[in-house]
């Protein structure tokens, strides 16, 4: 189970009774339930950056009380209580992939939808196949629920509670085939010409699914701290689509004052904002921080995750959370549409879940990513040196690579090309002019060597003209 407790450094309440009191009322309210392995002193420390000895103290405090027990060599585990005061409240009351002919496939692909797929658990996924026929061949016949599978979107609603800080009940789930078929549903209730705040620069593709619903999509600039609030109050857009967690492209994580002053702005207007949380489950510095979602007391936030960058993109299952003043209205909408993912793959995902193995497949790709993330680092510093400037290192299964030698996007991606390495435009992302040329760079579906070697070969393909900078 990823459980990420989020703690306050600048409260003044002490940082271990922080965490116990956060575990104290997930367990309490099971959800931490009885048996669950609680994470190592070790990992939770280096996960919070902070000492094993204050989640040590945590744990001990946890222990004594009777919510949690230990055993030795082997870790710390949930305990069955009964809950001692009443209920928490809810806060609400509660790949642009490209079709290449296999015998001109250029030798590699940097897209940032691609993951890696050599390392995707298929037993275990087939045992989950397996056994969620067996249990629910009775309801095969059925075209399943419009929203999406109870049990699914249970088990969707335990998990983004404690690995995002998202707060949600599963009747506030819709379920998807992909984040675009979601934006959809969404646009439905909307009248056109409704105004949509959008990050300059954005995803393109979601960019494109409101302005084909006739949407009027307005460029809200951000620098590296996150969306301007000043330029939400003066355009004072009904919507406002953000990528907090890993601004797409630039890669920038949203400061937390920045988040508290987009939900205030959000209060004030009586708007929504649109939180595409499209990979979060993947950091490799500093300390976590609470999603919007998590952080919103008034209702203010629609969240979209996907299965696609943690599992597989071929899946096709991503998911909405709703706050209550948009649920009856979204719902009608989604039951218009059906339920675009099969029951089947949604009832094996949800076995995938309650297994353990979700969990354990997240943890595995999480180290995985962040040594491919290092050995990427380390390649474009040691053969394109001064020449580029990496942006958005911190997160995410791709980086920005800005070119800091005279050339264009089209020059720069066409000598790539031609050395045999495929890297992706960044321009699309902007409503206007980029103000400098960059393009982007995944890796998460190449191995290490081949990270290597792809950055080699732009440093061959980039070579004369670096040159004659």
């Amino acid at each position: 189970m990823d459980i990420t407790p989020f703690l306050d450094k600048k409260s003044k309440t002490p940082l271990y009774e922080q965490l116990y009191t956060f575990f104290k009322q997930e367990i309490s309210h099971a959800r931490i339930t009885k048996g669950t392995k609680l994470p190592s002193k070790r990992r939770l420390s280096g996960s919070l950056g902070v000492s094993t000895a204050t989640i040590e103290r945590a744990y001990e405090q946890l222990t004594a009380e009777g919510y949690v027990k230990s055993k030795p060599k082997i870790g710390w585990f949930a305990a069955g209580v009964e809950a001692d005061f009443p209920a928490a409240p809810d806060h609400f009351q509660q790949s642009m992939r490209q079709v290449i002919i296999e015998n001109k496939a250029p030798a590699i692909d940097f897209h940032q939808g691609n993951v890696d797929h050599v390392h995707f658990p298929f037993n275990a996924w087939r045992k989950s196949t397996a056994k969620s026929l067996d249990r629910y061949s009775g309801s095969f016949h059925t075209s399943g629920d419009p929203q999406g599978e109870p049990e699914l979107r249970h088990m969707i609603a335990r998990f983004v509670r404690l690995s995002r800080g998202v707060h949600c009940e599963p009747e506030q789930i819709i379920i998807g085939a992909g984040t675009t078929v979601l934006l959809q549903v969404l646009c439905l209730t909307l009248e056109p010409g409704t105004k949509i705040g959008f990050e300059e620069p954005g995803f393109h593709r979601s960019r494109r699914m409101f302005e084909a619903n006739r949407m009027n999509v307005i460029p809200i600039c951000s620098d590296e701290e996150g969306v301007l609030s000043g330029e939400l109050k003066r355009h004072n857009p009904y919507l406002m689509y953000t990528t907090p967690s890993h601004q797409f492209p630039l890669g920038t994580i949203m400061t937390i004052t920045r988040r508290q002053e987009l939900l205030a702005w959000a209060k004030e207007a009586n708007s929504f904002i649109i939180e595409d949380d499209y990979d979060g489950e993947f950091r490799y510095s500093g300390q976590p921080i609470p999603s919007l979602q998590g952080l919103d007391p008034n209702g203010r936030v629609i969240y979209l995750g996907t299965f696609s960058k943690p599992l597989l993109p071929s899946l096709r299952l991503s998911y909405m959370i709703l706050p209550p003043a948009l649920m009856e209205p979204v719902r009608k909408n989604a039951q218009l549409m059906k339920q675009t993912v099969s029951f089947h793959s949604q009832m094996a995902l949800a076995d995938f879940i309650e297994s353990g193995e979700w969990q354990k497949h997240v943890n595995r790709m999480r180290a995985l990513y962040r040594k491919k993330h290092a050995v990427l680092l380390d390649a474009i510093r040691s053969e394109l040196g001064n020449s580029v400037e990496i942006l958005g290192k911190n997160s995410g299964l791709h980086i920005l690579l800005r070119l800091l030698f005279p050339v264009s996007e089209e020059e720069a991606i066409k000598a790539a090309a031609d050395n045999g390495v495929t890297i992706y435009p960044v321009s699309p992302s902007y409503k206007g002019q980029p103000p400098f040329v960059s393009v982007l760079i995944g890796y998460g579906g190449l191995s290490e060597g081949d990270i290597r070697l792809g950055i080699e070969k732009l440093k061959t393909a980039w070579a004369p003209l670096i040159s004659s900078y």
